[in-house]
């Protein structure tokens, strides 16, 4: 600790004594975590912000006939001296566990006026809506409170990080217009201007890019995030936070060089004792070959499986059921595994099994035994040269199982298998954090539902290839300088080099289905900006919540925010969303219509 703990209330913290202080009379103040009676001796574990201190209290006086009504929560001031543990009761695993206070006094400071609603000194789970219902008593528990203080350590090293690296921290407002980027927006409605609304910014993608046409080299800020979507354990419905940057003048390699020192720098620093973290400069990995070796473009390299495209292998092949498949547009992934012939058949039924409830007809695979010998359920509709080429496709030697996808949309199925098959084995690296980049993103893809070719990443983004491309290529073939950075599967930020050209921008949302007047009207302050000239610029924005989550090791995003909502998108503790008074709705020229039912 590097301040006093000593305010008008206490003269230290319950994390602060030592036997150094043996002998002294102090003052703690803090939560009463447990009370344990000991024949003749009252024991109190007083829990205050920092940690804890057990307090000895005989069985006589004034003090004692106030701790004997204590109830747990109960907050407290005591008095008394430091005192060192006899050998046999010192607690190693406490900081404070070398000493005790005798108490000489107690005051009760608050009381909880009825039992609480879960408690604080158990390990047992509680029904999440109970937990953030109370959440304030929720975040009371150590492991809860701790995710929060973890999350503030990480934001101030990486504010420290971001400004040692010449990034200026400035705020965007929160307060903006509408714009299309992918996300359902929250709105505002302007009690001024009637009938217009104002929208809780998605990000801030444009202000971010206005800066560096205001001439601001390197930006960044702790910004907060607002998206209208459903919850998902990474995901927080409502808000989030993200480290925002941006930089002038720089490539693709410049954003990634001035990034991963604060990633590695940070999880380096945070993560839990034993595991390593990849250096940098960390592996870029094509969304092509993401999607190809991965099934999926945010890969988790903890993974060591890798799926294989055995299309053009079984195209002509005896395999009837494949081959048909392949004539009319599926296609075929494998995904070596190692050493999976000691499996027992149980195992392969299972999977068989589970691949049906994934929509699979079932799970074919081949195993190359020990001898040297193909078996398999599908070996007798091939022969010895489509045999090789599987093996030599996937690296297959004695003792591996080679398993198959034949599917159109195989590539995401294999990715799903690769999973199954990691956790089923125990193959998933622990004690690890994998970050790789994810580079060549398609510029656009085609929405089957709206058909029509629609934006695959950030529309701001910059196309490989420029106005050219965009004007002589298939929209379908053009990558764009989009990336996203991943960390053992999740995905932590995306991030582009900016499309900086106003004739560029307009050919690419035409493209898009957006006419010149909707980037006018949409993007009205950035296009106009970008007419009076704007250096090449790009950046990213890894997610701070997804970064605690992974460093605290748990999996729900939930447990390293202090107030978030539930996964209805509902804030239990402070009732909202609620409704508003009619004078409210009144001022805002604002009626309230019956739902209409879907």
């Amino acid at each position: 600790m590097n301040f006093s703990g000593k305010t008008a209330y206490r003269t230290h913290t319950c994390d602060e004594l030592r036997i150094d202080n043996v002998g002294q009379e102090v003052t703690l103040c803090g939560f009463v975590h447990r009370i344990r009676d000991h024949g003749g001796l009252l024991f109190i574990d007083l829990r205050d912000h920092y940690g804890m201190t057990q307090c000895v209290l005989q069985e006589t006086g004034e003090a004692f006939k106030i701790a004997e009504n204590l109830k747990d929560e109960t907050i407290v001031s005591i008095t008394g001296k430091v005192v060192k543990r006899s050998e046999d009761t010192i607690n190693p695993n406490m900081p404070t566990g070398e000493i005790e206070i005798y108490i000489d006094k107690i005051e009760v400071l608050s009381a909880p006026e009825t039992q609480l609603p879960l408690q604080i000194n158990v390990e047992n789970e509680f029904p999440e809506d109970t937990r953030l219902t109370y959440r304030y008593l929720d975040l009371r528990k150590k492991e809860n409170h701790d995710n929060i203080i973890l999350r503030s350590k990480i934001i101030s090293h990486i504010r420290a990080e971001m400004t040692n690296r010449g990034f200026l921290e400035i705020q965007t407002p929160i307060l903006t217009s509408s714009s299309p980027e992918g996300a359902r927006d929250y709105l505002v409605p302007s009690r001024i201007h009637h009938g217009k609304f104002y929208a809780l910014p998605q990000a801030p993608q444009q202000f971010k890019q206005l800066l560096m046409v205001a001439g601001f080299d390197r930006y960044f800020q702790i910004a907060p995030c607002f998206r209208d979507e459903d919850a998902r354990a990474d995901r927080s419905p409502g808000e989030f936070y993200q480290l925002d940057m941006e930089m002038s003048f720089a490539s693709q390699e410049d954003v990634f060089e001035a990034i991963e020192p604060v990633l590695y720098s940070t999880f380096t620093k945070f993560a839990p004792k034993g595991y390593t973290v990849t250096d940098y400069p960390f592996p870029r990995i094509t969304f092509d070959n993401a999607m190809l070796h991965y099934g999926c473009d945010k890969p988790d390299l903890r993974n060591p499986l890798i799926i294989e495209d055995l299309t053009e292998a079984f195209r002509n092949s005896g395999f009837a059921a494949f081959a048909n498949g392949i004539a009319n547009g599926a296609k075929v992934r494998s995904i070596n595994v190692p050493g999976c012939t000691k499996e027992p058949r149980s195992f392969f039924d299972k999977l068989n099994d589970w691949a049906k409830e994934l929509g699979l007809p079932g799970l074919g695979y081949i195993s190359l035994t020990n001898e040297g010998e193909y078996k398999g359920p599908i070996v007798k509709f091939l022969n010895e040269t489509e045999l090789a080429e599987i093996a030599r496709i996937n690296h297959t030697v004695p003792g591996d199982v080679v398993f198959f996808i034949c599917d159109k949309n195989a590539a995401s199925l294999a990715g799903a298998v690769r999973t199954k098959l990691a956790n089923s084995l125990d193959l998933i690296e622990t004690n690890a954090y994998k970050f790789c980049w994810v580079v060549d993103f398609p510029m656009y893809e085609y929405d089957e539902e709206l058909k029509q070719i629609v934006f695959s990443h950030n529309p701001f983004s910059m196309p490989q290839g420029g106005l050219k491309a965009l004007e002589t290529m298939n929209p379908l073939d053009i990558k764009a300088y989009q990336y996203d950075i991943v960390c053992n599967g999740i995905e932590l930020s995306s991030g582009a080099i900016r499309n900086h050209v106003p004739e560029i921008m307009y050919k690419a949302f035409e493209i898009a289905g957006y006419g010149r007047e909707v980037v006018d009207n949409k993007f009205r302050a950035m296009i106009k900006a970008f007419k009076y000239g704007a250096p090449p610029h790009g950046g990213c924005a890894p997610g701070i919540d997804r970064m605690v989550m992974l460093l605290a090791n748990t999996e729900n995003i939930r447990e390293v925010i202090a107030f978030p909502f539930n996964q209805k998108a509902e804030d239990l503790m402070m009732g909202a969303p609620a409704e508003v008074t009619p004078q409210q709705l009144k001022e805002l020229h604002i009626a309230i219509l019956p739902q209409i039912k879907k």
